[in-house]
């Protein structure tokens, strides 16, 4: 397996590493539920750098990614971030992504790490002079109502006027980081994308910080299905498109881009199931592959689903035909019959992700 800059402090915290991707991750620390209430009061640390980075320079260069997108980078001002995908010919998900501007020549995109290989390759066709800095980057999320405070305390103080959902140079300790504020757990939470040489001493300082817990995987599922976040391979594939994803309102029909002409096809066709939150009545969670049912009638199934221990309810994500996806629809899902309603985006809706700053 694959290791990240920081997979030997793993250790230190009682890490239990899983194959994620094929990189050794950290599934828990401390336990999933610990580590999530902490996140949702506090703050918790990741270690997301199996993640891609790519930087594309150039006028030319970031019109010939805008063609592999979806979304539309003509107006798209220095910081702001724009959430997106790479579609296939089907206009099928292959990955998606977020991107933003350092400047006015230059793109910083965020990928994930099952599809890399592919998308790699997308970049390297479409923009040959772009940067891949996946190898060389380590990516540390601090996320929580306390992640500013945390951040401010070690020095990094050009967060201080960041915006929600924002991106940004800046410096740390001598070195030149990248951060955003994307806060993908609905809480207050930054992005940290560092060189991997100083990984270590980064994620060290965080933790150091009493406010500040260890988290794995398990923890990020928990806090991004009670946000109701699709995951790629889980919730998006090369098969589902971005119309049954949700994302109707994000694509710009008045550009060219990859699959556009099977996208425009599946949307003038309509009758397509969307994704879309679910809920349990109680603590028995819905789970990957659970068939879900209307009056005993099979109508679609659950993608992901986990006990949400801020809601203290099974959450989950299923695709279900567009008339059963108005929140409040009463469904059952899995061989046992488990009482489901649909519900609205985001399905925990008490976090601190758009909290408001003074500069």
């Amino acid at each position: 397996m694959m290791m990240t800059a920081l997979h030997d402090e793993y250790a230190a915290s009682g890490g239990k590493v899983v194959d994620f991707h094929g990189w050794a991750l950290p599934v828990q620390f401390s336990g999933i539920v610990q580590e999530h209430l902490h996140t949702r009061a506090q703050a918790g640390v990741f270690d997301c750098s199996h993640m891609g980075e790519f930087m594309i320079r150039g006028a030319e260069a970031i019109a010939a990614f805008d063609r592999l997108v979806f979304s539309n980078l003509s107006g798209l001002k220095i910081g702001p971030c724009r959430y997106s995908a790479f579609l296939n010919g089907r206009g099928g998900i292959i990955d998606d992504c977020v991107f933003f501007r350092l400047s006015g020549e230059e793109l910083y995109v965020i990928t994930n790490a099952g599809p890399l290989d592919v998308v790699r390759k997308l970049i390297a066709e479409a923009c040959p002079d772009a940067e891949d800095l996946s190898e060389a980057t380590a990516k540390i999320d601090v996320q929580g109502p306390a992640s500013r405070d945390v951040l401010l305390a070690i020095g990094m103080d050009g967060i201080a006027p960041m915006k929600y959902w924002t991106g940004r140079r800046m410096d740390w300790r001598g070195t030149e980081i990248i951060v955003s504020r994307a806060g993908y757990t609905g809480e207050l939470g930054y992005e940290l994308y560092v060189p991997r040489t100083i990984a270590v001493d980064l994620w060290r300082a965080v933790l150091a910080h009493e406010a500040t817990l260890p988290c794995g995987l398990g923890a990020r599922d928990t806090l991004r299905l009670e946000t109701s976040k699709p995951l790629n391979g889980e919730d998006l594939s090369e098969a589902i498109t971005p119309l049954e994803a949700g994302l109707t309102p994000l694509i710009q029909w008045d550009k060219d881009f990859i699959g556009k002409d099977a996208l425009a096809a599946v949307r003038d066709a309509g009758d397509y199931r969307i994704l879309t939150a679910i809920l349990s009545a109680d603590r028995r969670a819905p789970r990957h592959g659970f068939e879900v049912k209307s009056d005993g009638v099979h109508i679609g199934e659950v993608t992901s689903g986990t006990f949400g221990p801020s809601l203290n309810r099974g959450v989950g994500l299923a695709f279900l035909p567009e008339k059963f996806a108005t929140p409040g629809t009463q469904l059952t899902a899995g061989p046992r019959d488990l009482p489901i309603e649909t519900c609205a985006m985001p399905a925990y809706t008490d976090g601190t992700c758009r909290m408001k700053f003074d500069a």
